[in-house]
């Protein structure tokens, strides 16, 4: 139980406030349209009134919140003030992409409500209008056709359809456009056309703007109306509502109800979190302007591309990451990079796997399908916005580290073990640290190369100061050609492995995390241990259940996660 307080307490109980506003918010509002004001337009509507106006509610509160988990310099600056008072909290602000997605889920549920309640609203509005009778529905619905000013039914003819009204209003034109704007946000955002496709899911998020602008001007219509306060004085609804037939005539004691409709209150929620946004982009658009420096290019096998840079007064920590954007490709798509560069280091660096369009573009442009070395002047202009934080700054707060990393998701630990070596080498540095045990997890020997190189010299730097007990690394192999596995047979007697040429020989399948948990717990009683994961979505819900359930070892296991 205190493991999965430690990790989830603080998550799960601002999912229960959020949703707990949520509910809040729906049953206030359903309810605010069951009062006297609302009296006649639910003898039109009936109780599908309420059902329209109780997610609208909600939809304002989450859109609201839909653009705070995307302010990565806001984020980046509270989770710096935050982590030196509470390491819980600062772990919070890590989970802003999956709380930005559920509050994109609520949205959708919300408007999906809405948009029903709606589309019954105006079948019920034109049935009213269409009744031509001596009805209270259709008396209500011919109040206002003099002056058109003081109207309940926003159908204001019988010539019509609700198709034509819902193209010819600023609720249906503006709830129309939301809508597309929506689904197509989306669908795009799912996961296999987000990897697969990433510009799709880049340019159809951007139809954000059309989503807000809309949001904000969707209710200037005011499709919603209900009776005025001074009408509510000389009209009571549950008195005048059976003498309808001669409302208004002399010697009678009901007039013709006036009404009005709900002034738009939309911007009043999204303008806070709008001006935040623009702020932040306006700090991007000045990072981008800034004169990044390609000083080396050099392409790894496993089709890596490997770019060092400099800016000035860039300022870094372990772990972080930045945004890269090439002109010469694209001006408007910006991609997130792990830095694979230390904070002593005076460049910054990227290691970047060539697996779509715009990263084949990159590669192209720096030469890396040419024969011949490109010249520095030939080198494409890039723009990098950042440096922003993610979970892996916290790694030296931990005196025990799990580091695991999938792939190409090792790049945050290179910074990380780079950091370590020159800590190291540094004689003065003092490192909380006093453990670190290291996870590689990687399908192809190809792969192992461009990291190989650190590790030898983390290595062999270990054995000098006599601190080989530092770093333990376990460097897994979950694929392999017959051929590869012949030779792995004939030199697993080397001294060095045959793979990486590390003293440590490389595994062969997939880490037995139960037995692996079990032992660092056993070995590091009393410790709090940092588990750090960048890799696959399946591989980081089986560390987090096993930092969970291991709450009956001494130790203590955060579970941390890359998220960008």
């Amino acid at each position: 139980m205190g493991n999965w307080a430690a990790n989830e307490g603080l998550s799960t109980f601002v999912i229960i406030v959020w949703l707990g506003i949520n509910a809040f918010l729906f049953v206030h509002f359903y309810l605010a349209f069951l009062t006297q004001r609302f009296y006649y337009t639910r003898v039109l509507l009936g109780h599908a009134l309420s059902w329209a106006r109780a997610p609208a509610a909600c939809l304002n509160f989450n859109c609201m919140l839909i653009l705070l988990p995307v302010c990565r310099n806001l984020l980046s600056f509270l989770r710096g003030s935050v982590q030196h008072c509470s390491r819980t909290a600062a772990r919070q602000l890590d989970r802003n992409i999956t709380f930005h997605k559920l509050v994109a889920y609520m949205i959708a549920f919300h408007t999906a409500i809405h948009i029903l309640a709606h589309l019954f609203n105006f079948e019920r509005f034109m049935e009213a209008q269409l009744d031509n009778s001596t009805t209270l529905e259709f008396v209500l619905s011919q109040i206002g056709n003099g002056d058109n000013r003081s109207y309940l039914n926003p159908i204001r003819t019988s010539d019509t359809n609700p198709t034509i009204v819902m193209f010819t209003t600023i609720a249906g034109l503006t709830g129309v456009a939301i809508t597309l704007a929506l689904i197509l946000i989306i669908t795009s955002s799912m996961e296999v056309i987000r990897r697969s496709y990433f510009e799709v899911f880049w340019y159809t998020h951007h139809l954000f703007v059309i989503f807000f602008i809309g949001l904000v001007i969707h209710g200037a219509g005011r499709i919603v109306r209900g009776q005025t306060p001074d009408s509510l004085n000389e009209h009571k609804p549950e008195l005048c509502f059976q003498h309808y037939k001669t409302w208004g005539e002399n010697g009678t004691f009901c007039p013709v109800p006036n009404f009005a409709g709900n002034p738009p209150m939309t911007w009043k929620w999204v303008v806070g979190p709008m001006f935040l946004y623009v702020c932040e982009r306006l700090v991007r658009f000045y990072r981008s302007q800034q004169k990044v420096v390609i000083t080396k290019v050099v392409m790894h096998p496993s089709k890596t591309l490997e770019l060092q840079m400099k800016r000035k007064g860039f300022h870094m920590e372990v772990g972080q990451y930045v945004f890269l954007q090439c002109p010469s490709i694209s001006q408007l798509e910006w991609h997130p990079f792990t830095l694979t560069s230390a904070p002593e280091e005076d460049h910054l660096s990227v290691h970047i796997r060539i697996v779509g369009d715009w990263t084949q573009g990159l590669y192209e442009a720096c030469g890396g399908d040419k024969p011949d070395v490109q010249e520095a002047w030939k080198l494409p202009k890039m723009g990098v916005d950042g440096p922003f934080g993610t979970a892996s700054e916290d790694v030296f707060r931990y005196e025990v580290v799990m580091l695991v990393g999938a792939g190409i998701g090792v790049t945050p630990f290179a910074s990380i073990l780079k950091s370590v070596w020159y800590k190291q080498m540094q004689e003065s540095a003092n490192v909380f640290t006093k453990k670190i045990y290291f996870y590689w997890l990687c399908p192809e020997t190809q792969a192992f190369e461009w990291f190989a190189d650190l590790l030898k010299s983390l290595e062999g730097q270990m054995l000098e100061k006599n601190m080989a007990d530092f770093l333990s690394y376990n460097i897994y192999l979950t694929r392999w050609k017959e051929t590869e596995a012949a030779h792995f047979r004939v030199h697993h007697e080397a001294e060095n492995d045959p793979i990486t040429g590390l003293k440590q020989m490389t595994r062969y399948g997939k880490p037995n995390w139960d037995n692996e948990f079990n032992t660092i717990g056993a070995k590091h009683p009393g410790s709090k241990v940092g588990v750090f994961l960048c890799g696959p979505t399946v591989l980081g819900k089986a560390l987090e259940k096993q930092c969970h359930t291991h709450s009956k070892s001494d130790a203590d296991f955060i579970f941390n996660k890359e998220n960008f």
